[in-house]
């Protein structure tokens, strides 16, 4: 089906009957990407969410590890979102993510130590998981990449001041994203008891979990040397100028993610009979003598 006719006074747009389809491809694409409890998202993962619409995988292919080309143009997708308000979609954000605990609001937070912290790459993707609580949820901060490094010395010293403290760094399968955990670690190599966690993306997850990607004009050079875990194709999936954007995620999916890595591990589920053992060390008052 053809999608787009050329006009002498301005760039292609979208047919009339393309448009009320892909209309209704958004509208589809809104409503899953706000599943379950009404998540708050991005125009981006929108885009990549009626990309799922437009070409769902196929059952046969579900578990073969693979990464697609994007069936829509972000252009035509940008056109026809103008005519519409979807219900979840957040506001391009003007300027910086706002940070927890900045100096507006919490000027004596970086009293206190701070266990973990999350810097994300995409100014956007900080403010979407801003948006739906991770940040209370996690216990975790969340600061954007662009806007947040480097880290200023009042945060610092809270990493250091809390001990064993956690920095997870969520970034696009990209040069310019594999190379940022390393950057985050030079900054923070100095400081005692900080580790430096990379949330991903990398090309394997984005093949496993069949992520569309995008390729730019040419080869892209890396930034600094390739990270050392990164396996030989994907550097080559990398040098190729292939990409995957944080954003290609599903919405429901990146938030369960970064919560459970942020969080780490669940406690141990507690039963009667061990709250019931728990009792007889927990004070005279609370269990009777024999």
């Amino acid at each position: 089906m053809p999608t787009s006719t050329s006009g002498p006074l301005g760039p292609p747009s979208v047919r009339p009957v393309t448009r009320l389809l892909l209309a209704r491809a958004i509208t589809v694409a809104a409503r899953r990407a706000a599943e379950p409890g009404g998540i708050r998202f991005t125009e981006r993962q929108l885009y990549y969410e009626t990309c799922r619409v437009l070409r769902p995988t196929p059952p046969v292919l579900r578990r073969v590890a693979y990464s697609p080309a994007p069936p829509l143009r972000l252009s035509r997708f940008t056109e026809v979102l103008r005519g519409l308000d979807p219900d979840g979609l957040l506001p391009l954000p003007p300027g910086p993510a706002p940070t927890v605990g900045g100096p507006p609001r919490e000027p004596d937070l970086h009293a206190y130590g701070l266990p973990r912290l999350l810097v994300c790459q995409d100014r956007a993707i900080a403010h979407m998981l801003l948006a739906n609580h991770v940040h209370l949820e996690a216990a975790c901060p969340v600061l954007s990449a662009a806007d947040d490094l480097p880290l200023g010395p009042d945060t610092v010293a809270a990493l250091e001041r809390a001990g064993g403290t956690t920095v997870h760094v969520l970034h696009d399968a990209s040069p310019a994203g594999v190379a940022l955990p390393g950057r985050v670690r030079e900054e923070l190599g100095p400081v005692p008891g900080v580790r430096v966690a990379s949330l991903g993306l990398v090309p394997r997850h984005v093949q496993a979990l069949r992520l569309v990607s995008g390729r730019a004009p040419g080869p892209l050079p890396p930034s600094g040397p390739w990270p050392p875990g990164l396996r030989p194709a994907e550097v080559e999936w990398l040098a190729a100028g292939r990409f995957t954007e944080v954003a290609a995620l599903p919405p429901a999916r990146l938030l369960r993610a970064v919560l459970r890595l942020t969080r780490g591990p669940r406690p141990p589920r507690q039963s009667v009979w061990s709250d019931l053992r728990g009792l007889r060390t927990a004070g005279f008052m609370t269990w009777p003598d024999a």
